[in-house]
């Protein structure tokens, strides 16, 4: 069949009504993000308001360039985990400052670019061991979940121990369990939208236990986002924690969206797609620094889509064009207690750390440095470190086996650079 129109529609077996369908359920699955990614990015010491205009904008741009440019129904939005390692490792412990971190996003994004339109794509992808990758994303979901539970005061920093049970009749801890409860019902009951319904119900039970403020501050969103937009800082570019951050940023990244955009091209069963949803991504990654947010993945919910019916680009522009309407939303989304989105927090976490049963775990060899990188990004509270201690013990246990042949050249350069920053930090 002749394949003819921006989104070849006939070609890919569907219709306007279908793939409006499809992007509008998906924006309804991933919406949620707007306040999650807000809420993380203050942290790091972006304004609130800014932080929600540059999630929406960076959502906006990411989801076109994805319908356009790779005509997938794919959605493109801020990521979790990706989110957290810009605000509690650049930020927080490597003492970048926020500005600083955008400029590491911005440049990460070119790197990421370069990759993804050359075959250093399936280089690097091949090169790194499954175990690893897998870990990775193990590690965050753990990272994730302690966050939020943090949050949402379920856990506190203890007295003999390192973190200890927080006070159950805190009526803010009370408030997260009941929502967290309600949640997972939604969750498993697969309502459309459980996220947003949840977020919505925990603010709901908030104000009715009085745990949101009286008074708002009220200033504009327009302003606070001119404080956001194109404020990247340069100022470390010539420093070794600047190329570290970018280094491991673009690990991160690259890994992560390479599994995501593989698997819901299978799922679609339209492969030959794969290289351009890449570097749609590649190009949103550059374009979120200067919008001022953490990088941008292929949503996980880009499945709620593809389930759906979209099977083109369409859906992914309809579910843009949400996100732009959504900032209507901005005046309500600062009144959203922790409450509402530590709930959300430890159930991402949970999901991510449900990769645990790709990884084969009875070669020991694979095992140790996998379950380290699990164990070492939230107890050191530090993606970054925790990824290196990981990679860095890799080649030296399967050296020390006689399995070299297990090894990629990438792989040793990689665990010598994380050894390099080591050395360079510490000694």
């Amino acid at each position: 069949m002749k394949k003819t129109g921006i989104f070849q529609l006939k070609a890919h077996h569907t219709t306007v009504k279908k793939e409006f369908t499809a992007g509008v359920i998906g924006f309804l699955t991933v919406v949620y993000i707007i306040a999650v990614n807000s809420f993380i990015l203050s942290e790091a010491g972006i304004p609130l308001e800014g932080a929600v205009i540059a999630t929406i904008l960076t959502s906006f741009v990411g989801c076109m360039i994805m319908g356009f440019w790779a005509n997938l129904p794919v959605i493109l939005a801020p990521g979790m985990g990706i989110n957290a390692l810009f605000t509690y490792t650049l930020v927080q412990t490597m003492k970048l400052s926020w500005q600083e971190a955008l400029a590491v996003v911005f440049v990460s994004g070119i790197i990421f670019s370069i990759i993804a339109f050359t075959k250093l794509a399936n280089v690097l992808n091949s090169s790194i061991p499954k175990s690893l990758k897998e870990a990775i994303t193990v590690g965050l979901g753990l990272f994730l979940m302690l966050i939020g539970l943090e949050k949402g005061g379920l856990v506190v920093r203890g007295g003999t121990s390192i973190i200890a049970l927080g006070d159950l009749s805190d009526v803010k801890v009370i408030a997260t369990i009941i929502t967290f409860l309600v949640m997972i019902i939604l969750f498993l009951r697969n309502v459309k939208g459980h996220f947003l319904w949840s977020i919505l119900f925990g603010t709901g039970l908030a104000a009715f236990l009085g745990l949101i403020p009286t008074s708002q501050q009220t200033s504009s969103s327009l302003t606070a986002y001119q404080d956001v937009f194109v404020q990247l800082s340069f100022d470390k570019i010539m420093s070794v924690s600047f190329w570290v951050a970018v280094f491991t940023i673009t690990m991160v990244v690259v890994f992560e969206n390479v599994g995501l955009v593989h698997s819901q091209t299978v799922l679609l069963e339209q492969q030959d797609k794969f290289k351009k949803g890449l570097q749609a991504n590649s190009m949103t990654n550059i374009i979120s620094g200067v919008l001022g947010s953490s990088p941008t993945v292929a949503a996980v919910e880009s499945t709620a889509a593809i389930t759906s019916g979209g099977r083109t680009g369409l859906t992914s522009v309809i579910t843009g064009v949400m996100f732009l309407l959504s900032a209507f939303m901005i005046p309500y989304i600062k009144l959203i207690p922790d409450n509402a989105i530590s709930p959300i927090l430890i159930l991402i976490g949970i999901l991510m750390t449900q990769n645990i049963r790709f990884m084969d775990l009875r070669d020991i060899s694979e095992a140790l440095p996998a379950i380290l990188i699990i164990a070492m990004i939230p107890f050191t509270s530090s993606i970054s470190d925790g990824i290196a201690i990981g990679f860095i013990l890799y080649p030296i246990l399967k050296l020390s086996v006689g399995k070299v042949k297990e090894i990629s050249i990438p792989l040793y350069i990689i665990a010598l650079l994380f050894f390099i920053n080591f050395l360079l930090q510490y000694i």
